[in-house]
């Protein structure tokens, strides 16, 4: 059967598309009261992939065709309004912070359990369902085990860490695993889409590694570019023990301005709607009240843009991270003299000298230095500790 258009936003997913266009077809039957194959439609999927693979676009894309009468028209009202986030009976949870808590949940769950008011099924849409506190995940498995007749859970949660998600989570979702989608389906969607030029396009889907997201950014943005161009300097900066730290520093320091920039006009019109509903600048009888009763509400709005901003940052440093591993796996693949194409084209001759001069073991035991600073952030070790620890294992190969 042919994919409704709304799935057409997935790039290089042939396999999890077929699967959602056979339950959403099935999803219709049922709510026109026809008889269906139990395996077709279930009331929990986990949509597990790695990053950039398309897990949150699969599960919106899937939620819309839910709710449109056609099964994903892609033009309709239901369709519309579900991939804009402002559909009435579809709850998004997209955590800002490192966890997602309870209290969230359940006020989620227990809205959830109502019928549609709208639309045909009620949907929790769960970003980073990895994220989830113990006591919300445990929240959230009350309402999945006992699920509403009209209720659909789907879960997003990366293949890196399937164990993030408790087990009796897991073994009532339906598994929708998405892969890494190739340079080539990436470039074609930076051509055909965006209207990128075919070298950029190439370029830049190559240096994502398969991530749609990432390689739009550096198709578009310069500053996303000078980025990544400092990260592929690093190797050529660690001369001494000194040199380590400073370069460590710049990684973190560059981190902490790209997230700076990326939350600070969401902190601002939040804590002036916040200031504005509480009645700030007021005057007459019950201002003086509503300022001293502001302070409490100003402290929790600090406390979770403080998080966000934590998770910002390292979000932005696992994607430096992710490039600079790219770097040595070109570097170990030219070692083995291996037919495959590079991560980073433009850095080719930079990785053919340092293939020459470390040798392979030297480069695999750099490359497992910053995969092991990635798990080390994940974690919850401090990102200055394993960025400087990974240094230091950088330079002495």
């Amino acid at each position: 059967m042919m994919a409704p258009p709304v799935f057409d936003v997935l790039v290089g997913q042939e396999d999890a598309t077929a699967t959602l266009a056979r339950a959403a077809a099935a999803a219709g039957a049922l709510v026109a009261g026809n008889p269906v194959e139990p395996a077709a439609m279930t009331h929990a999927w986990l949509f597990t992939g790695p990053p950039g693979s398309g897990r949150s676009v699969a599960a919106r894309a899937f939620a819309a065709a839910l709710q449109c009468p056609e099964g994903g028209c892609g033009i309709c009202q239901a369709c519309h309004t579900t991939l804009g986030g402002t559909h009435a009976d579809v709850r998004f949870v997209v955590p800002e912070g490192l966890t997602i808590g309870v209290d969230a949940m359940r006020a989620l769950v227990l809205r959830a359990a109502s019928s549609p008011s709208q639309g045909r099924w009620q949907v929790v849409l769960i970003e980073d369902a990895d994220r989830l506190s113990e006591k919300a995940s445990n929240a959230l498995l009350k309402a999945v085990e006992e699920p509403t007749p009209r209720t659909v859970f789907l879960l997003c949660a990366p293949s890196t860490h399937p164990d993030d998600i408790s087990v009796t989570i897991r073994s009532r979702c339906r598994v929708v695993p998405l892969r890494q989608p190739s340079a080539e389906a990436v470039a074609s969607v930076l051509r055909q889409r965006d209207g990128t030029d075919d070298s950029t396009a190439d370029w830049a889907a190559a240096a994502a590694q398969g991530h749609v997201g990432r390689a739009r950014r550096l198709a578009r943005d310069p500053q996303a570019r000078s980025r990544r161009d400092a990260v592929l300097a690093v190797p050529r900066r660690l001369t001494g023990v000194g040199a380590c730290f400073d370069a460590a520093n710049a990684l973190i320091e560059a981190a902490e301005a790209e997230a700076a920039a990326a939350v600070s006009e969401v902190d601002s019109t939040e804590r002036t709607a916040l200031e504005t509903a509480l009645g700030a600048g007021g005057t007459g009888r019950g201002a003086a009240g509503a300022v001293r009763g502001m302070a409490g509400q100003v402290k929790d709005l600090e406390k979770r843009q403080k998080s966000r901003a934590t998770r910002a940052q390292r979000d932005s440093l696992d994607r430096a991270l992710v490039d600079l591993a790219g770097f040595y796996r070109d570097v170990l693949a030219r070692s083995f003299g291996a037919p495959v194409a590079p991560v980073h084209a433009d850095a080719a001759e930079l990785a053919s000298t340092a293939a020459e001069r470390w040798g392979s073991e030297s480069t695999l035991r750099r490359l497992e230095a910053v995969l092991a600073c990635r798990t080390a952030i994940e974690t919850n070790v401090k990102p200055r500790i394993a960025v400087e620890a990974m240094m230091l294992e950088l330079w002495r190969g």
